[in-house]
């Protein structure tokens, strides 16, 4: 997913390690998506997707 950020956005994604199945990705402190809340990993270009849309 890093690969991803970085070609659409030119950002550099950071992995913090964790444990119990966290997977949240934020951007500027704000919470994009949630493992825990959602249920599910994301799916293919949702982290993306999501990104665009608070960028409006």
């Amino acid at each position: 997913m890093g690969d991803h950020l970085q070609r659409e956005f030119g950002a550099e994604a950071e992995l913090i390690a964790g444990s119990g199945g966290v997977f949240v990705v934020s951007v500027d402190g704000r919470e994009i998506f949630s493992k825990v809340k959602a249920g599910r990993f994301p799916e293919a270009g949702e982290v993306i997707a999501a990104i665009k849309v608070i960028g409006k």
